[in-house]
Parts: structure tokens; C-alpha cells; sequence
């Protein structure tokens, strides 16, 4: 499966166009998670655990667009487009929604 943020592949024909496609996958965080991320506010750096869940919610994102894609007929995905959302009352759940076109290439 190809996927693509662009709306065309070099050396592709799109032959059939199937429709949109949607991943979206929502993680939550958790307290301990919550309190590392609090001090890494503070003191600077990078929060490991946080960027572990974004990780874990972008690649169930793209396999859920890359099964309804090839559940359409589909070959590739193009003009991806990847969003990060918080949410929750206290930006507790993180949400990565992806979406797409499912079409089917051919080579030039």
C-alpha cells in the first residue's frame, strides 16, 4: 500500500478513485504520565511518554486507513493528512486522526 500526502505518485496513474479514508485513533493519558510530563514543563525536555503514546496512536491511525483502503479495492492513499488533537477536560487523551483518498494506481 502506498500512501502519500500528495494528491499524485510519480510514475503512477491514478486509475480509480474509491473515496475517503479515515484512521483516528484516541489514547489516554494516564496520571503517572501526567506528573512526568508536569516536571518536564518545568525543567525542560522532551516527555518520552507522551511522545510513546503519539506514536502508538499514529500508527493505529494508519493501519485503520490502510485497511479501509484496501477493503475499497484500494492500492494507495494519497493526499494524506495527519492531525494531533488534546483532548478532554484537562488535555487528558490524545487523538491523532488521519485521512485520506483511496485510489487505485497503475504504472505509467
Amino acid at each position: 500500500m502506498i500512501i502519500s500526502t500528495t494528491p499524485t505518485l510519480d510514475g503512477k496513474k491514478i486509475e480509480q478513485y474509491y473515496g475517503i479514508v479515515v484512521g483516528e485513533a484516541v489514547m489516554g493519558a494516564n496520571i503517572v504520565k501526567d506528573i512526568f510530563a508536569s516536571i518536564r514543563d518545568i525543567v525542560g525536555g522532551r516527555s518520552g511518554s507522551y511522545e510513546d503514546e503519539l506514536t502508538k496512536a499514529r500508527k493505529i491511525a494508519f493501519t485503520e486507513v490502510e485497511n479501509e483502503a484496501r477493503g475499497m479495492g484500494a492500492n494507495a492513499v494519497v493526499g494524506v493528512d495527519i492531525d494531533y488533537e488534546v483532548l478532554g477536560d484537562k488535555g487528558s487523551m490524545l487523538m491523532v486522526s488521519i485521512s485520506g483518498t483511496a485510489v487505485r494506481v497503475v504504472d505509467e
